[in-house]
């Protein structure tokens, strides 16, 4: 058996180590060629700007997207912003209204929060108990005045994959753009942004074993074109949209960390959906009362968010902290455990959301730590089951 380094990563979700492969396209541009990609009258600059069209190649083709489509940002958080705030502000005249739904991420939600502030009209759409949209549910929700609808690609809690693409054919049935956050999405499910309807679409490199810091923005160019108001000035950089010197390592490894992916996702995908469903079968047989949230199959492959009824998550992260890094299913806060949104929204009651621990599958495991993982899990819980006389 293989020697396991302790504690194993199962954070997934949250981020992902640098991919030896990335972090070795990025290292000549932080001293050899560390030129402006703005500053191209000269060597240094021309090379830096090379790199960065390369990168631009390498995020446009997962995607089915054109390079020029394609702007950097600082993350996910940062693009889903200038999607949203962007859109709002450009079609202003249009209409004020913007649809999403109640299990986003905090960066869509408090981004429309913070419009409904200024005056804007938002609907936040329910879901389902394994946390889906209706799609009827988003054409319902359209008005005369609706000029964004965002809804997340899949689930960053609970793993499930809504119905982009039929969500897309409504919103252009309609006249209306349409957005997806797809920071858990990209490097991990097959996107294809035309044939899915899509106008705007968020992704980040660390989610994909890329940099922290550097994300980017899809902005469909044609049929139809969309524009955005900007909400960084300054340079001009990034078609006027997102002003600053390029960050052209962390591009670099945002462009390389995709073309790996592109090539290693499918393998992927087919391999973790083998051991989630492996370790959901095993608690299940270890704590028969284990609940699965999310939807059954329609999830990202490499989630897997359960309840064990009864026991604590904090307790479990706690006593398997030396062994697995796990997190738990609510935002803790060292004064409070607030419930999650996600678990909430999709029929959990408060007690049982604190019940939730989520894995987060990666490129670092294998059959020996998953082997690992599910006996030190069993033991925990049996452990927890003597103390607590559950």
């Amino acid at each position: 058996m293989e020697k396991i380094n302790r504690p194993i990563y199962m954070d997934s979700h949250a981020t992902t180590p640098v991919d030896p492969r990335v972090l070795e396209a990025m290292l000549p541009y932080f001293s050899d060629i560390f030129g402006n990609a703005g500053s191209i009258d000269h060597a240094y600059g021309a090379v830096a700007a090379e790199a960065v069209k390369k990168a631009r190649e390498q995020c446009a083709h997962p995607l089915n997207a054109h390079p020029e489509e394609i702007i950097f940002t600082s993350g996910a958080t940062e693009a889903n912003n200038i999607a949203i705030l962007g859109t709002a502000e450009q079609y202003a005249e249009k209409g004020d209204h913007i649809i999403t739904c109640v299990t986003e991420h905090k960066a869509v939600l408090d981004t429309c929060k913070h419009l409904q502030k200024t005056g804007k009209s938002v609907t936040f759409l329910p879901v389902d108990q394994y946390g889906l949209v209706d799609p009827g549910q988003v054409e319902d929700a359209i008005t005369d005045k609706t000029v964004l609808i965002s809804i997340m690609t899949a689930n960053n809690e609970i793993g499930t994959i809504a119905p982009i693409k039929e969500i897309g054919k409504i919103a252009h049935e309609h006249g209306v753009i349409f957005h997806t956050d797809a920071a858990q999405a990209v490097g991990h499910i097959s996107i294809d942004v035309k044939e899915m309807n899509i106008d705007l679409l968020s992704f980040s490199g660390h989610k994909i074993y890329g940099p922290k810091g550097i994300g980017g923005l899809y902005i469909r160019g044609s049929n139809p074109r969309v524009k955005l108001a900007p909400i960084v000035f300054g340079g001009g950089q990034e078609k006027g949209l997102r002003s600053g010197t390029l960050n052209v390592p962390g591009i670099v490894g945002l462009g390389k960390a995709l073309a790996v992916a592109e090539k290693e996702m499918a393998k992927e995908e087919k391999q973790y959906r083998k051991w989630t469903t492996q370790m959901f079968d095993a608690f299940k047989d270890a704590y028969p009362s284990v609940m699965l949230n999310g939807h059954p199959t329609k999830r990202l492959a490499h989630n897997l968010n359960v309840c064990f009824p009864g026991i604590e998550s904090k307790a479990l992260i706690h006593l398997l902290k030396d062994d697995v890094s796990i997190s738990a299913g609510s935002a803790c806060t060292t004064t409070s455990v607030e419930p999650s949104h996600v678990l909430l929204a999709i029929g959990r009651t408060e007690e049982e959301s604190h019940w939730a621990v989520r894995f987060g599958l990666g490129r670092g495991n294998t059959e020996e730590i998953i082997e690992y993982t599910i006996i030190t899990l069993k033991d925990d819980l049996n452990k927890i089951k003597k103390i607590s006389d559950i």
